[in-house]
């Protein structure tokens, strides 16, 4: 039991981690923030769909990210609670895999481009939902999916196994991830 949750706490801390410096990596070539994004790291958002220790990590991660680079406090708040949305349906959608960039593209859409407007003055609002809907595409889309297929093939060896279920007659019996194809 306890080393189960030594996992998920360290499965939630590399995944902050990680989304810190791949933010921090956009942020250099200029791309993690404004009206037009590419965040390599909102490429994570997809990992709800293997282990619930990456929506701590995700929140976390973006809470910093946001925090050590700069951000106004609209997003550092409504950032990091999009990205804590599109975690949390993303792990609620995980039994389809290409649902999965689905709701952090989503949360984003709805929820940054306000932000961008009434905490840095960029707009008008429907170009910024064009602009960083483009960015999500890219970042949750193409990349994260690229990431799903990558690490699907070794979902074993890196996530914990989901916990054992319980039938009525108290036998335990895991589930199965299926494939969908």
């Amino acid at each position: 039991m306890i080393q189960r949750r030594v996992l998920f706490l360290t499965h939630a801390a590399m995944t902050a981690a990680l989304y810190v410096v791949l933010t921090f990596i956009a942020n250099l070539l200029g791309i993690a923030s404004g009206a037009i994004q590419v965040r390599f790291s909102e490429a994570l958002t997809i990992l709800p769909y293997f282990t619930p220790a990456a929506i701590p990590g995700l929140f976390a991660g973006c809470l910093l990210a946001n925090l050590l680079t700069g951000a106004a406090l609209p997003d550092i708040v409504f950032g990091s609670l999009a990205t804590l949305t599109g975690a949390i349906l993303t792990y609620l959608l995980r039994r389809n895999k290409w649902l999965a960039p689905l709701p952090p593209i989503a949360a984003n859409a709805l929820i940054i481009p306000p932000v961008l407007y009434f905490a840095y003055g960029l707009g008008p609002i429907w170009f910024d939902f064009i602009t960083v809907t483009i960015g999500e595409i890219i970042s949750c889309g193409v990349l994260g999916m690229l990431l799903l297929f990558t690490l699907q093939k070794y979902a074993g060896r890196i996530f914990l196994p989901p916990k054992p279920r319980y039938d009525a007659s108290g036998s335990a019996h895991e589930r199965e991830r299926k494939s969908q194809t």
